[in-house]
């Protein structure tokens, strides 16, 4: 059964509330009419109050407030918790926790395609890494395949360059699916078009491998250029063995093509 069918999916686009709260020609920072200690009125009044306790440094408060707002409901709340919970910021590090308050925003019944679509593509994406693996000490148990509909959902519905990122290399290892180059290709190239560096190193090593030699090492190069710290090893060691195997001409044109291809953003 497909998650889409089972939670109407949805999340607040906590970004947004910065916007809001120009708008409506507040600062941001905490005044005694807006102290988490103060009565709330509604969840939005408490979501406003954790984010200033949150910038202002003070994150007990503003998980104080923030979780006041989710048993309410909110989803902005909710999607935070969940962050703070699973980076132990403000908080003790707790998977388990983080897991039960994404879930909740997955649960929240939000139109597709508003603003806050980004926010349950995430926890989507979330939802699908902890099921990968399991979470140890709790309830949660691997089961890639469950893992893989949540990455279906995220990637289908919202678009999410990660989840189809995830779903390519499912596919590639049969990772709860049945291993299939073709659909793991597909998935790959939505996620390369838009940017994201693992896609787009992994489709240039499948290039590579296949005979593609010049266009799966520009792509190696460029995602290489575009990777974040923490993909850079091993999109770097890709790139190396790859480079060190090919003619001293292919290489050239690779590295001019991958130039190009960051010039113009592919």
């Amino acid at each position: 059964m497909r998650i889409s069918d089972v939670f109407k999916t949805g999340v607040f686009a906590f970004i947004a509330l910065g916007v809001m709260l120009v708008s409506g020609g507040r600062a941001l920072a905490l005044d005694p009419a807006t102290s988490v200690n103060a009565p709330k009125s509604n969840p939005w009044d408490a979501l406003r109050d954790g984010f200033d306790a949150y910038k202002s440094g003070h994150k007990g408060e503003a998980v104080e407030a923030y979780r006041y707002a989710a048993e309410k409901g909110q989803l902005g709340a909710q999607w935070k918790l969940a962050r703070m919970y699973a980076d132990g910021d403000g908080v003790p590090r707790d998977d388990y926790q983080a897991f039960k308050f994404y879930s909740q925003v997955v649960q929240q019944g939000v139109d597709h395609g508003s603003v806050e679509s980004a926010y349950v593509a995430d926890a989507l994406v979330a939802l699908g890494t902890y099921t990968r693996t399991g979470i140890p000490g709790s309830p949660v148990v691997a089961n890639p395949a469950l893992a893989q509909e949540y990455y279906r959902d995220a990637a289908t519905n919202y678009r999410n360059p990660k989840a189809q990122f995830e779903l390519g290399r499912m596919f590639l290892s049969g990772e709860g699916v049945k291993t299939s180059v073709k659909q793991a290709g597909r998935w790959l190239q939505l996620a390369a078009e838009k940017g994201h560096a693992g896609a787009q190193a992994t489709l240039g090593n499948l290039l590579y491998q296949r005979g593609k030699v010049v266009r799966g090492l520009a792509m190696l190069t460029a995602a290489l250029e575009r990777a974040a710290p923490d993909d850079r090893v091993w999109i770097g060691g890709l790139q190396e063995e790859a480079f060190s195997l090919a003619s001293e001409s292919d290489r050239r044109t690779a590295v001019a093509l991958a130039q190009d291809m960051l010039a113009k953003g592919e």
